[in-house]
């Protein structure tokens, strides 16, 4: 079976552009790829390879000044993520066979710059808690993490080179830091969810999974609204601050000294310090919870009210929790806008920070999809954030850690975590 698609994204752009690979090509090696694992990953909802060789096709057809800048690019889409021509189901039984009229406005941009969208990946029910059939593909017996599980395990299985994800608490750096891949969390609002279902409209940033930050880049360039996010070039000496967060306790003490030791390494290039961060920091997690379980509540609505009996007991144990949490929906959202405003402070010593993603390596499949709790205060500030992998946990599984930058500077976050996971990788 082919290589090809676990190969970085960056590397298969050159080769398409240069015509020593064709588009029909490399999506055939990832349909034989995903034929080979899925009988054990279960990270597909809903695969047309017909329709992708079709598309790869008529891309290869074309002329080289006719071809975008992801040319070819065979592309994994989150089934919450609408597209027209392949079903669009949410991970639920009430949209099951839905066919959108129209293609989220991030999948069309990514066709017009040439991507081949080969299906749509497994996501937990409403890419909320009730866990989907997806395997990790470290150790099938393990969760790939939630609710983007199905887009994480496809490009970690090296079945695609390139995937589509969406976080509201951890939904991309999770799964991207429990099955070994770099997962890529932009600026708050910096690419656009118009055809995404939405989840908690405050929160809800679409991204995307590689093996390269480079290949990531090179998506969120297409995917983006003009002038965001800032990828300029960021300063060539990134000074690095530590963050070990006000959770570090609560991550088991093998896998605190594992992430220690990796940011020695890092310090062995780049500038690294210790920071602190500030007080009302530690309430971020809580205050993102009751703003994300209120908007859940509130957005599904119709669901609640027209199909109460095809949702999971989890479900409806979430919509009971945020309709409990409209008391602190407006102290939750005055705590978040504070601690925004803190952020200049923090940032002020160092370009990004290092801080763990996870509590662990990934659990049993039976315990769910893993806790969001160390992604919850970053997705709740909006600031761009990219899970690094290259750390083992003391079972031998991923156990990512998370780059992160202040708003709008994604460019800084993406070339501080390519640094970090060479690296990292170097010393694996």
């Amino acid at each position: 079976m082919s290589d090809l698609p676990g190969r970085p994204v960056a590397d298969l752009v050159e080769l398409l552009r240069a015509g020593s690979l064709g588009a029909a090509e490399l999506t055939v090696a990832c349909l034989d790829a995903i034929e080979a694992e899925e009988t054990t990953l279960r990270a597909w909802a809903h695969l047309d390879g017909d329709l992708a060789l079709k598309r790869a096709r008529e891309l290869d057809a074309l002329p080289a000044g006719e071809r975008g800048p992801l040319h070819g690019i065979p592309v994994a889409v989150k089934d919450i993520i609408d597209t027209a021509d392949q079903p669009t189901e949410y991970g639920s039984p009430i949209y099951a066979g839905y066919r959108p009229a129209d293609d989220a406005e991030v999948v069309a941009r990514l066709r017009a710059a040439g991507a081949v969208v080969i299906g749509k990946t497994v996501t937990t029910e409403f890419a909320l808690f009730q866990a989907g059939p997806t395997t990790n593909p470290h150790d099938p017996s393990r969760t790939p993490g939630g609710s983007s599980s199905g887009s994480a395990a496809a490009v970690a299985a090296g079945t695609i080179p390139l995937a589509l994800g969406t976080q509201t608490a951890g939904s991309i750096v999770r799964p991207a830091s429990f099955c070994g891949v770099f997962g890529v969390k932009p600026t708050f609002a910096a690419v656009p969810t118009r055809g995404v279902k939405a989840c908690a409209p405050s929160l809800d940033t679409v991204g995307v999974f590689a093996r390269d930050v480079a290949g990531a880049e090179h998506a969120l360039r297409v995917m983006a609204d003009d002038a965001q996010p800032d990828v300029s070039e960021p300063p060539q000496r990134i000074r690095v601050g530590f963050a070990r967060t006000h959770e570090w306790g609560l991550i088991p003490a093998e896998s605190r000294s594992r992430i220690e030791q990796a940011v020695k390494r890092v310090a062995t290039e780049l500038d690294v310090v210790d920071v602190e961060l500030p007080a009302p920091f530690a309430g971020l997690s809580e205050a993102q919870t009751h703003l994300m379980l209120v908007d859940v509540s509130r957005v599904f609505g119709y669901e609640r009210a027209r199909y109460a009996d095809q949702l999971s007991l989890r479900l409806r144990e979430v919509f009971a929790a945020g309709d409990r949490s409209t008391w602190a929906y407006e102290a939750a959202r005055a705590h978040v806008r504070h601690c925004r405003e803190l952020l200049d402070d923090v940032f002020t010593p160092v370009d990004v920070l290092l801080a763990p993603s996870v509590l662990g390596e990934a659990p049993l499949r039976e315990q769910g999809t893993g806790d969001p709790l160390l992604c919850r205060a970053w997705t709740a500030l909006g600031t761009p954030a990219v899970s690094v992998p290259g750390l083992a946990g003391p079972a031998g599984l991923p156990l990512g850690v998370q780059v992160l930058a202040p708003l709008g500077k994604d460019g800084v976050a993406l070339t501080a975590a390519r640094r970090i996971g060479a690296l990292l990788a170097r010393h694996a």
